[in-house]
């Protein structure tokens, strides 16, 4: 991360963002968001920070506060987009001390001057093909978290939508790209569901599903950890390995995320991802304890994709796994995952080993 937005809403400090051409460089966060507080942001990733928000309301303006307190650093560039042009808005804007107050469509110049680095002209539209995938993939994802954690209802075709985003990048480039963008983003389970889905799109295309097919194998991949917006963030973001008690809370997520979407448009399959995708064909996994039949296809291949993106994934209390040495360790799960799957799996960790991938803590 380069930029932090701070934000009273997300859609459009999304989509200044997405114009900027900064999507892949940036951490948005609504400042009312109980679930976030500046202690969930890594600050030494925090190279510049802008506020883009509409209201000039007391609660607002604190909470503007609270995060520039805690994660301005001396020196460091905080630019406040006006939106509007009142003379209080101005005068309140004045009082945050920002570097700057400029308009939303004169924010390009400046941040290319305080990051170094170029960036496409604001307002400019992506051109269709993958680096617009990626955006659509990242502004879909980031909507259905902040829902999540926020407590209000995801529509289903927020997941349709974020994942033909994903399906059709990995049709346009391969599963090496789309990790080396992955490693990118600095919120672990934004992360997480974008490994996830990107495996689950490239492994539906070598099994050769059918496009609908592996857009809906790459929504269950996009949707299998929805119960994480509900994990408190110091269990989340915990920079270490969890407590006994912490690992109980962290794997209520599965059963969570099922009753977060228990009537709201979302098929019996899905549904069965969220809840099941912890399950092993042995019943030793959770929240059921299921046993081999009773372990849907679509749940057994995102079993897979979940396990390895883990595994190749990197936390701060942990260093990547090689993506080959990771297929070994799940080839070698005998009796809990599908070895018929896990052999099919095999050319998309050929395709992560041949990866050069850039991990960042």
């Amino acid at each position: 991360m380069h930029i932090l937005f701070l934000t009273d809403t997300l859609a459009r400090t999304q989509r200044l963002a997405r114009n900027l051409g900064r999507l892949d460089h940036t951490r948005i966060v609504d400042v009312l968001d109980p679930f976030q507080s500046p202690s969930s942001i890594e600050a030494g990733g925090v190279k510049l920070i802008v506020s883009d928000v509409a209201s000039t309301r007391s609660d607002i303006l604190a909470a503007l506060r609270l995060y520039l307190d805690a994660l301005r650093k001396p020196g460091m560039p905080f630019f406040c987009v006006l939106n509007g042009t009142s003379p209080r808005a101005e005068v309140q804007a004045a009082a945050l001390k920002p570097t700057r107050i400029m308009a939303a469509d004169q924010l390009a110049e400046p941040i290319t001057l305080a990051l170094g680095s170029p960036a496409k002209p604001a307002g400019k539209p992506e051109s269709p093909g993958f680096s617009a995938h990626i955006a659509g993939a990242q502004t879909s994802l980031t909507e259905i978290l902040a829902r999540g954690r926020a407590g209000r209802a995801i529509d289903p075709a927020l997941i349709t939508t974020g994942a033909a985003y994903i399906e059709s990048a990995l049709r346009e480039s391969d599963i090496r790209v789309w990790l080396e963008l992955v490693w990118r983003f600095d919120d672990a389970t934004h992360q997480h569901c974008l490994l996830v889905a990107g495996l689950a799109a490239g492994f539906g295309q070598k099994l050769g599903l059918s496009r609908p097919d592996c857009e809906r194998l790459t929504q269950a991949g996009l949707l299998h950890d929805i119960g994480k917006s509900r994990i408190p963030l110091a269990i989340l973001n915990k920079p270490g390995r969890l407590g006994e008690g912490e690992r109980a809370v962290m794997q209520t997520h599965p059963a969570m995320g099922y009753a977060m979407l228990q009537g709201h448009g979302y098929s019996a399959d899905m549904l069965a991802v969220v809840r099941s995708h912890h399950e092993f064909l042995d019943g030793s996994g959770y929240p059921d304890h299921l046993h081999g039949r009773a372990i849907p296809d679509l749940v057994r291949l995102i079993t897979i994709c979940d396990i390895y993106g883990a595994l190749i994934d990197h936390r701060p209390y942990k260093t990547a796994m090689e993506p080959m040495k990771a297929y070994d360790l799940l080839a070698s799960m005998t009796g809990k995952v599908d070895p018929d799957l896990v052999r099919a799996f095999h050319s998309i960790a050929i395709a992560a080993g041949a990866a050069d991938l850039k991990v960042t803590a």
